[in-house]
């Protein structure tokens, strides 16, 4: 599992399609099967809404600590309890294919706070527009 699904499973619920993996291929029809008319597939649900904001803004009440996961992945990671170590957030940046210098971690940082907040918004999470690109 990597740092990203990690992210989401803290943020969304067990329920919701961001914390589910890819669905199972439908089987390939025998031949019999396949002179029938195919069945109208369901149109795709809409994916629910998650209000990234008021869960972390939650969390961070509840912890009693001043962290500004609104700028900061390193604090964004602390309130989710997850490692916010140098090492963790260089996998992160591999994970999300960053092509900078993962020396400059001040630039690593704000990069990867945006590509996170991005993610979460593409994954059905309501994300103020401040927080992403």
């Amino acid at each position: 599992m990597g740092i990203l699904s990690n992210i989401f499973s803290k943020i969304f619920p067990k329920s919701h399609a961001a914390n589910k993996g890819p669905a199972a291929p439908a089987p390939a029809p025998t031949a019999p099967q396949a002179q029938q008319p195919a069945p109208a597939a369901p149109a795709p649900a809409a994916m629910d809404q998650v209000d990234v904001e008021e869960i972390l803004t939650a969390k961070q009440q509840a912890s009693g600590q001043q962290l500004n996961w609104r700028s900061s992945i390193v604090d964004l990671l602390k309130l989710l309890d997850l490692d916010s170590s140098l090492q963790a957030r260089k996998e992160l940046a591999a994970e999300l294919h960053y092509s900078g210098d993962t020396s400059d971690s001040a630039s690593m940082n704000i990069w990867l706070h945006k590509q996170v907040m991005n993610k979460l918004a593409a994954n059905g999470g309501k994300v103020p527009a401040d927080l992403r690109d």
